[in-house]
């Protein structure tokens, strides 16, 4: 296979994940009993563009249909980084009543909202059907589609081109990256800015985020591969934030190459050259992450071993994809060595995992049963849901995460603290 970007042969593998099924394709109970399907869960890296990328994929038409269970509001840290990022734009950019805001994979309207209420017009572009009709009902106005570069062409045929272009954890996402950045390009105003947001793949090396790969991510980005990919396509980078969220992400802020009243930052270049120091652009950066995976994964299996020799009961909690990745890749099936995974979301309530089949419930159910252990499976969201079961010390319950490596840990009395085990 050839690299999604430059077209060079791929050989280099990053990492291996065995075979298992996509990570949102949550299953009804009817289904446990009919065949699953797997898919090669195998990265490579690119020797020229260093752009690190899935092999074999699912199609993303058959991951993203109308039964997807990923809705961002139901995550309130998510919810205020939104709040936060409209605010800042607002006040930087002074978008107004005859601006246009349009927001690639735009999912409930949990983003667009907040430039709604600002009477901004918005546009949200989603593949989805249940999440548009979510955001539907926000007042966020939403194209059921995959933003591509013939959707672009036809949103500036049709006089809707962006002043703002979001696409928030989208760049991974789309199978075509080449056409997917072209079309934000053709859908941009000549004076129009784009801002992204993805997982830095600096911090998914450096702390051994393997269950961030999954089908749905096609792609792993940096910022030296992104920027050389934006630059094909005729857009600049020129400004960059280094975020917390995801584990460490990137928020990057683009613009025609031609628009030369937005200058590139210092930002921009110094990140540029921490990458290169890293190593991020030489195959020696990415050659030992498989052992350090493998580490993981037995440190894991081996604390749910010897809870179930000890007669402790553990249980999960996020019934999120990156955790359907560390569970299938340890290989685990039913509810031996975890009882259930709890979720806010009634979305995936009364569903099982896909691949584990370990069954999603509400988080009463912790509260009923009083388990030993709770792992936190999106444990990127750990202060948040360490303080939002925070009754579990009241039975001496401990929290657990496995990535970057394994630590037990209680919530303490401050929500901002953690005593470490």
């Amino acid at each position: 296979m050839n690299c999604r970007h430059c077209g060079t042969e791929l050989h280099h593998v990053f990492a291996d994940l065995g075979h298992c099924p996509p990570s949102n394709s949550m299953l009804q109970a009817a289904q446990l009993e009919e065949p699953e399907v797997h898919y090669p869960l195998k990265t490579y890296v690119c020797h020229n563009c260093f752009l690190v990328q899935i092999g074999e994929v699912k199609k993303a038409v058959d991951i993203f249909g109308d039964g997807y269970t990923y809705f961002s509001s139901y995550s309130t840290s998510w919810l205020a980084h939104a709040r936060r990022y409209v605010d800042m734009m607002m006040e930087r950019f002074h978008f107004d009543k005859n601006s246009l805001v349009i927001e690639a994979a735009s999912n409930d309207g949990y983003l667009l909202q907040y430039f709604h209420a600002y009477g901004v017009p918005v546009l949200g572009v989603d593949p989805t059907a249940n999440t548009a009709r979510i955001a539907a009902g926000r007042g966020v106005r939403t194209l059921v589609d995959f933003f591509t570069a013939k959707l672009g062409r036809e949103l500036a045929a049709t006089g809707q081109q962006a002043d703002l272009l979001i696409g928030n954890n989208v760049l991974a996402h789309v199978p075509d990256i080449n056409d997917f950045v072209g079309g934000m390009q053709t859908a941009l105003k000549p004076g129009g800015i784009v801002t992204m947001e993805f997982p830095h793949l600096l911090n998914l090396v450096e702390h051994c985020q393997f269950d961030t790969i999954y089908h749905e991510h096609f792609s792993y980005l940096s910022l030296s591969t992104v920027a050389r990919i934006f630059a094909a396509q005729g857009l600049t980078i020129f400004d960059v934030e280094e975020l917390p969220t995801h584990g460490g992400s990137l928020r990057i802020f683009a613009r025609h190459a031609s628009d030369h009243s937005k200058p590139v930052t210092r930002a921009v270049r110094e990140l540029l050259t921490r990458e290169q120091a890293a190593g991020m652009l030489t195959l020696e950066y990415y050659e030992d992450f498989q052992p350090r995976v493998d580490t993981v994964r037995a440190e894991f299996l081996e604390f749910l071993l010897e809870q179930r020799r000890a007669g402790k009961q553990v249980v999960g909690y996020g019934a999120a994809a990156k955790g359907n990745t560390l569970l299938n890749y340890c290989g685990l099936q039913g509810t031996e060595l975890l009882s259930f995974v709890a979720d806010a979301s009634p979305y995936k309530q009364g569903r099982c995992l896909p691949g584990s089949h370990i069954p999603v419930v509400d988080a009463e159910r912790i509260r009923g049963e009083k388990p030993d252990y709770v792992v936190i499976l999106p444990w990127n969201l750990r202060e948040e849901i360490a303080e939002r079961l925070a009754f579990i010390r009241e039975w001496g319950g401990q929290f657990v995460v496995a990535i970057p490596a394994l630590e037990v840990f209680s919530y303490a009395s401050s929500p901002a603290e953690v005593a470490h085990a």
